[in-house]
């Protein structure tokens, strides 16, 4: 399957639905899944409603769950964490009576510092503030850098959660085309910027949600430049950036940042620890800020959660985690490839991920996929509709599946009934 996958990336193969993989000249290979072409202009976000009524039906017990992007109890390391909160309720007495006051924690911190050389970054563990989540860090950055009615550009399809964040706060999102491969266009975004007074962009530098993108590494020092030269905070999610499907980490954007300018923030939601709540942000010439604003807002985080995850990371169980897991999503992604391929209608693109655990499929144009929604929960399947991953309802066509569950009979089943309800007229 790996060497069907690679066959088809570079066009040599192509999937055919019902048929299995046919050989094909590169040069007349099918395009990869397209997204907006052109940048409209800056509008309000209003996603939340969606995005809260779909969220709850991940929860449900009696649906077969594409639509989560939160890992199965079973590729997550609980055992070792419970060894880990263990370790520090017996080791600290105070764990349960004090305040965990911004920054965080040292040692969860000082951890953090270490595994981001991987990422090709240096900072240390003063420099980095623990927050409620990923969606916290985002949060607060967006507080620290820009203001209601302020325009805020983001890689398009964007998350949802980055388009909460927007709204939330009452600002304006501006969607910048984006590749399926190498994510945001450069070139887009400098015309953007060249029209509209932008305060701050928002990316998800490596394997982005939904599409899977990898930004290049060129690419990175360009965004880097380019908004460093113009003044204007980058806000870089790199929560998936440990979950690549190869031996090397990608480097986050941050490694090219020599003026505070990038506010890198992550989590172990997707890796680790969902229900911990653990997350940090990098914010570079906004620390400040970002330490005053979460003291306001929350005074602080759990602290033996936050003990506890640095427990984890210690020693060499995050890495044996990790490589396990890599292997389990990049088959997963495999599988749900070949199925789309197998099962969907003619016509059917998706995207090819080379980290994380989410696909990104695009169904023939007719096809409304929040319509697909509702009769695939009456067939007990789950998903996202594309529409929630644009604040202009682009993508009505489009869909995003999650990956992270165990590959079973069910899943074959479900996925192939997923496919024959967007086949029906």
């Amino acid at each position: 399957m790996a060497a069907y996958r690679l066959l088809e990336s570079h066009g040599w193969l192509e999937a055919r639905p019902q048929s299995g993989f046919f050989a094909r000249h590169p040069e007349s290979a099918p395009a990869a899944v397209r997204t907006s072409e052109t940048t409209a202009g800056p509008c309000a976000v209003n996603v939340t409603e969606l995005a809260l009524r779909l969220l709850r039906n991940t929860q449900r017990k009696d649906l077969v769950s594409f639509g989560a992007a939160v890992p199965h109890p079973a590729f997550l390391p609980l055992k070792d964490l419970r060894a880990s909160l263990n370790r520090c309720l017996r080791g600290a007495d105070d764990v349960g009576s004090r305040y965990s006051f911004p920054p965080g924690e040292e040692p969860l911190r000082l951890r953090i510092a270490r595994r981001a050389i991987d990422s090709g970054c240096q900072f240390g563990p003063d420099e980095i503030v623990v927050t409620d989540g990923c969606q916290e860090a985002l949060n607060l950055a967006l507080r620290a850098v820009a203001k209601a009615g302020d325009i805020v550009a983001v890689e398009s399809p964007a998350f949802f959660g980055t388009l909460q964040a927007i709204e939330s706060h009452g600002m304006q999102a501006l969607e910048i085309p984006s590749d399926p491969d190498t994510g945001i266009s450069l070139e887009a975004l400098t015309l953007a910027l060249e029209r509209w007074p932008v305060k701050a962009v928002m990316v998800v530098s490596n394997f982005s949600n939904p599409t899977g993108s990898l930004v290049p590494d060129g690419h990175k020092a360009r965004l880097v430049k380019l908004l460093a030269g113009r003044g204007i905070p980058l806000i870089e999610d790199d929560i998936y950036g440990d979950l690549g499907h190869g031996r090397e980490r990608p480097i986050a954007a941050k490694a090219y940042d020599r003026d505070g300018n990038v506010l890198l923030c992550s989590s172990v939601t997707k890796s680790i620890a969902p229900g911990y709540r653990i997350g940090w942000i990098v914010p570079g010439r906004w620390q400040k800020q970002i330490e005053q604003l979460k003291y306001m807002g929350t005074m602080g985080n759990a602290t033996l959660t936050q003990l506890a995850v640095a427990d984890y990371l210690a020693d060499s169980r995050y890495e044996r985690h990790l490589a396990r897991v890599r292997r389990v999503y990049a088959d997963n992604l495999a599988r749900m490839q070949a199925g789309i391929a197998r099962y969907f209608p003619y016509g059917t693109r998706t995207s090819r991920p080379t980290g994380g655990f989410v696909l990104w499929a695009e169904l023939p144009g007719e096809i409304d996929t929040l319509a697909l929604y509702e009769r695939a929960l009456a067939a007990g399947i789950n998903f996202t509709p594309g529409r929630l991953f644009s604040p202009q309802g682009k993508y009505g066509n489009c869909l995003r599946l999650a990956a992270a569950l165990p590959w079973d009979s069910r899943v074959e089943a479900a996925l192939a009934e997923l496919g024959r309800l967007a086949g029906r007229r």
